[in-house]
């Protein structure tokens, strides 16, 4: 609640409610209890009814018209799916950003690098790998890239804490994923695309994404 007066309580509601369906704290199919909610959330209903239309565009709620508001289920083929189109999308964002960032572009890009941590850690981590990459896909000066990438970012979050719960702690993967985030920042600051492309690409193969596809399957 610390930010609660910073932010509008429409936004303040959407990125909570966001919080507890990425988190699947509010489970996947999960009926919504739209009064409980919003006292558990703190805010009224009004603007809990807002957060859950905008979610319900993002894909993460279902709202059908007399039934039940609904958190959306996760399943196999759509974890498959959204790897199928990050593997597409990621990699052209990344090599548009090594062709036109910056040098401010860059700054931003190294500062979110030097404050990741392990992703496999905790949740936490994992907004940070996001902040990470949404400075690379802002250098891409796409803008429609980066808000497909911002959405598919949001619906693929879900499958993460799925992998997160299985997670490979080991250090030489830890290590892996440091070192590709590093190759990554350096074929950006070297301009260089389709080195960018080709370590993305991998990135994504490696991905806790990925690593969903497997569990769910």
């Amino acid at each position: 609640m610390d930010n609660f007066q910073l932010v509008t309580k429409n936004d303040y509601a959407y990125h909570k409610l966001k919080e507890l369906i990425v988190t699947c704290e509010l489970a996947p199919g999960e009926t919504i209890q739209q009064s409980a909610l919003a006292a558990k959330i703190g805010v009224s209903t009004t603007p809990l009814r807002e957060a859950i239309r905008r979610l319900s565009g993002e894909g993460l709620i279902d709202l059908a018209a007399h039934k039940n508001t609904k958190v959306s289920d996760i399943s196999a083929d759509e974890a498959r799916h959204l790897l199928e189109v990050r593997r597409a999308l990621e990699p052209l964002a990344v090599q548009l950003a090594a062709e036109r960032r910056t040098d401010e572009d860059l700054a931003q890009i190294k500062s979110n690098l030097a404050r990741l941590e392990p992703v496999y850690r905790d949740v936490d981590a994992l907004q940070a790998h996001r902040v990470f990459h949404q400075s690379v896909y802002l250098a891409s000066k796409n803008p429609i890239l980066v808000d497909e990438l911002e959405r598919l970012w949001s619906k693929a979050d879900r499958y993460r804490v799925i992998a997160l719960s299985k997670k490979d702690t080991s250090p030489a993967r830890e290590a892996q994923i440091k070192s590709e985030h590093q190759e990554i920042v350096d074929a950006i600051a070297d301009k260089d695309g389709e080195s960018a492309r080709a370590v993305m690409l991998l990135h994504v193969g490696r991905s806790l994404g990925s690593q969903a596809v497997h569990l769910l399957d």
